[in-house]
């Protein structure tokens, strides 16, 4: 699934190119992604000017002034800027044309998302974003932030980093480089983690998404920039994916578990309880 830095990476693609141009028409090809896909949202937003395209945790927002178009990319989806006329494949769902370009998205699982949000929305209190935590890359984002959020949390830290509702977008591939990079097991409970682990975990949160978003994201399945490339953090990971591997560290080998349904990964001497 395309985490923060995947989003990011797609914000900062194509909004170079669009913000400050006008939607001359569009194409649905598909009455439902995870919520129904209004056929007429291309009629809607032909005329509009695009003002700009934010992001809120894993949350695509584009600005047209007269309202904000929500894109989510799901499991699976990229967006993708294409010639106008180029031939849609199996899997395009929804284009939007701005003169001799296109924003093009593509979702194999259909589990993304394309929702209008009217003028008079409150976009922060839309029920998809209303209960979304923090942003790690926010300056609000601090080590005592954490660990007052932790106290009396006995929820593995691992899993808790992935909770939408107290962080936003590390997901389970950062979480886990991460905390390999801060020395914590992530099996340890949060509200045991002293400010001082805490310190150090912080910023090498910060410095993985940082050097992700630098590298294009992580391409594993589905996900491609904007521009067709694919994202090349995968060749820097330290230990998501390399169970039984050598530590790049100190050569023990890497480990997996099961944690929330989801796969973990880590270094039992360089992550020691």
């Amino acid at each position: 699934m395309p985490e923060l830095p995947e989003v990011e990476v797609t914000r900062r693609g194509i909004a170079p190119d669009l913000v400050g141009n006008r939607v001359s028409g569009g194409v649905t090809r598909t009455a439902r992604l995870r919520y129904p896909l209004a056929p007429q949202l291309p009629q809607l937003l032909t005329g509009l000017t695009l003002k700009d395209v934010g992001r809120r945790g894993k949350y695509l927002l584009l600005d047209f002034g007269a309202g904000t178009l929500l894109i989510h990319l799901g499991m699976s989806g990229s967006l993708r800027l294409l010639p106008r006329g180029t031939p849609p494949q199996k899997h395009d769902h929804f284009d939007l044309e701005f003169g001799k370009r296109l924003l093009r998205l593509r979702d194999p699982r259909r589990f993304g998302a394309v929702l209008w949000l009217a003028p008079n929305h409150e976009i922060g209190q839309h029920p998809l974003l209303a209960s979304l935590g923090i942003e790690p890359l926010a300056e609000e984002f601090t080590a005592r932030w954490l660990f007052a959020a932790t106290r009396g949390r006995n929820t593995p830290i691992k899993q808790l980093l992935m909770d939408s509702h107290l962080v936003v977008g590390i997901g389970n591939i950062y979480a886990s480089e991460s905390l390999f990079r801060a020395g914590i097991d992530p099996r340890t409970a949060a509200g045991k983690i002293a400010l001082k682990r805490f310190e150090r975990l912080v910023p090498e949160i910060r410095a993985t998404l940082e050097a992700a978003i630098a590298a294009g994201g992580s391409s594993l399945r589905d996900f491609i920039r904007s521009d067709g490339s694919s994202g090349y953090f995968q060749q820097q990971y330290f230990v998501y994916g390399r169970a039984g591997e050598a530590c790049h560290n100190c050569g023990s080998k890497v480990r997996s578990l099961r944690q929330g349904q989801r796969a973990t990964f880590y270094c039992p001497r360089c992550q020691r309880r």
